[in-house]
């Protein structure tokens, strides 16, 4: 039987950085979720930040991974705004936007709907050439029990690899694409328009894309995997058969429990995450209750 250090045990025989300390913050109180990421931010009114309490939730987001603000009120153009801060919004190639605001996505599940939508981890849209540098999701209906969303630190994944795996995955690309996940009997539902999230045909749902399979942050400098069952195929110049066995393997190590934590919804929850060290998944448990999230995603760069 395999035994996985803690990710408390790790970081202290490693020199790649934990989560940092809470106390090295001055405009924000801050409250790490777990060992191994998130942290959940108190002190700042999303629709009214001076530059300083700006500059500290992008230094909590590159120290967590993944940031929660708890009691904000966001309308679609606050919540465009503080996005905006961040960089670009992107609109999504394939899932209809607001009405009025393309860059925003009503996650709505409706009580008599079967699938939460993000079921199943994934890095968002890393199917993209430039996939998305991170999301920003404002949580409006809440039901009263289920529908959190997991997430996995990929630093950890990366870091707590062999020094043989890390070598053998230095210099490989894998290959992403939106054919499977877009094409699914659940998906094939959303394109006829009577869901109430609505779908619309696109070239790119066939397109494949390589990016490597360990990724340099460009802010942080740190490595992480860059791999994730929704979206990654298979390896560059292999079929799925012969990327299987290892790239298997991967995707179980990068959502080990011990680099997870939770974020639990409640009305007016904000909850931002760096896709480009994170990976996400929804769960779907809240069966016969009502759940809208809005999300509006940042443009990021391609992987190197």
């Amino acid at each position: 039987m395999t035994v996985h250090k803690s990710t408390a045990q790790f970081a202290k025989d490693h020199s790649e950085a934990p989560p940092k300390a809470a106390d090295t913050f001055n405009r924000l109180t801050v409250k790490p979720l777990t060992g191994a990421m998130g942290a959940e931010l108190s002190g700042a009114d999303l629709n009214n930040l001076d530059d300083q309490t700006f500059s500290e939730i992008v230094k909590a987001l590159y120290d967590f991974g993944v940031i929660a603000f708890r009691d904000q009120n966001l309308a679609p153009e606050t919540h465009k705004a503080f996005a905006s801060r961040f960089g670009r919004l992107e609109v999504h190639p394939i899932v209809e936007g607001v009405e009025g605001h393309p860059e925003m996505i009503k996650m709505h599940k409706s009580a008599n709907t079967e699938s939460t939508f993000g079921v199943g981890w994934h890095s968002d849209n890393s199917f993209l050439e430039n996939p998305s540098l991170g999301s920003i999701v404002y949580g409006d209906v809440i039901p009263p029990v289920g529908g959190d969303t997991l997430f996995a630190n990929q630093y950890l994944a990366y870091e707590t690899l062999s020094p043989g795996m890390k070598k053998m995955i230095a210099s490989v690309n894998a290959v992403h694409s939106a054919r499977d996940a877009y094409t699914s009997p659940t998906a094939n539902e959303k394109y006829d328009g009577k869901g109430t999230i609505k779908y619309r045909h696109a070239e790119i749902i066939e397109h494949e894309v390589e990016h490597p399979v360990v990724r340099t942050h460009p802010a942080t400098g740190r490595k992480a995997l860059y791999v994730n069952p929704m979206f990654t195929l298979r390896f560059a110049d292999m079929t799925r058969e012969e990327s299987a066995p290892l790239l298997e393997y991967l995707l179980r190590h990068c959502v080990r429990e011990d680099f997870q934590c939770r974020v639990r919804w409640a009305k007016g929850t904000v909850t931002m995450w760096d896709n480009r060290c994170v990976q996400h998944a929804a769960l779907n448990d809240c069966e016969g209750y009502e759940r809208i999230l809005y999300r509006v995603t940042i443009a990021g760069e391609r992987p190197e």
